[in-house]
């Protein structure tokens, strides 16, 4: 287990990009996350089996010893699980019940309820039967879940939520509802990354420091105890089509897009994208996104690296390993508990941006035994 001194410093590791670096590279990585096992799947009251694109024993291994080791549950667009494992006392319990039974057959240290998002606002929020209307009782049951969760598997499992970075998503995390939630989990890994997303229509930085900030000072100001947070790390460039008389050349952040999604069904429209450093860069934008990678210039007020291409009207998003540094300060201004990124796989194959986050890891964790020091030789 990590020192109570020392950051908590998670990893994604997901199905998609299931690439662990040498052990040297990840040694000071204090707890990696599973992505994703299921949600519906603990709603089954005689479920025995449980499917993921792992096992813990492949995983534990390729981390240093204590290392915990979560399953990851639910993911964007895996609402409906939630949804009815929420509804009553006796749903709760039941996935509550078969959490345990998880933990217990796969040897996992723990589950992070990844749940997008309790209160609406989801993949599905324009749909009959789950607008956001329909899902306000969720944002009462999410807490009430979360401790039927804590009650099953105990003290010593932990629980983590992956939680909104958008204040207008944040509709289950207000002043009344994060006591409670408080009181079931251990932290919080709060997406400060696609902060800019299909549903707007103006460009800004998708995991920028400024906006970061915003997120991370809604949780606290509703109540999240800092050492319960964590600050989200993107290891992935976005791309927005901007529209074709937005006045981009004057000012690249804040100029319009395109529609981006359907206003009536909430469908991609495919005016907007990402992809990881570990995938192939599609041939369709292979030109645009030489060009980002060769003229991609840092804002200094917004805190975010982007390049707006005007040949092909597309504005990229992204941060560098020297962005990730400067938005880890974060923690250290906020008194934050810890960092993960999303994910560990998709900075394959140079790990450049997992390097940068383990020199800032270091860094803060020095400076955290220093003034701890420093506080123990004034008693």
């Amino acid at each position: 287990m990590a020192k109570a001194s020392t950051l908590r410093y998670i990893m994604y590791l997901t199905g998609q990009h299931n690439v662990v670096p040498e052990l040297p590279v990840v040694a000071n990585v204090t707890e990696v996350a599973l992505a994703f096992m299921r949600s519906d799947i603990f709603n089954n009251p005689t479920q025995s089996k449980w499917p993921l694109f792992t096992t813990i024993d492949e995983v534990r291994p390729k981390f240093a010893e204590g290392t915990i080791i979560q399953v990851a549950v639910g993911g964007w667009g895996d609402t409906n699980g939630f949804s009815t494992a929420a509804k009553t006392e006796e749903s709760r319990k039941l996935f509550a019940r078969n959490v345990k039974a998880m933990l217990d057959a796969t040897g996992a240290d723990g589950i992070d309820v990844d749940w997008e998002y309790p209160g609406g606002n989801g993949e599905d929020y324009k749909k009959a039967g789950h607008r956001n209307s329909d899902k306000a009782w969720e944002i009462d049951a999410y807490p009430k879940l979360l401790a039927e969760i804590r009650a099953a598997i105990g003290p010593d499992k932990t629980i983590s939520a992956a939680v909104p970075g958008l204040p207008r998503d944040m509709l289950a995390f207000t002043t009344l509802t994060i006591p409670s939630i408080i009181a079931s989990v251990d932290y919080l890994n709060i997406m400060t990354y696609d902060l800019f997303n299909r549903r707007d229509n103006a460009t800004k930085h998708h995991t920028g420091l400024q906006l970061s900030l915003e997120a991370i000072d809604a949780y606290l100001a509703a109540g999240v105890p800092p050492e319960k947070a964590n600050l989200g790390l993107a290891f992935y460039i976005k791309w927005y089509k901007t529209a074709e008389n937005a006045t981009c050349d004057v000012n690249p952040i804040g100029c319009a897009t395109e529609l981006m999604e359907d206003p009536v069904s909430g469908a991609d429209l495919g005016k907007a994208g990402a992809f990881s450093w570990h995938d192939s860069v599609p041939k369709d934008l292979s030109a645009s996104y030489e060009r980002a990678m060769e003229k991609g210039v840092y804002d200094e007020v917004g805190g975010g690296h982007y390049y707006w291409d005007e040949e092909e009207r597309l504005f990229w998003s992204w941060d560098t390993p020297d962005a990730i540094k400067r938005k880890m300060q974060i923690m250290t201004e906020k008194g934050l508990g810890g960092v993960f990124a999303w994910g560990l796989g998709e900075d394959a194959p140079k790990f450049e941006h997992l390097k940068a986050s383990n020199e800032m890891v270091d860094a803060l964790n020095e400076k955290r035994q220093e003034q701890s020091s420093e506080g123990r030789s004034e008693l």
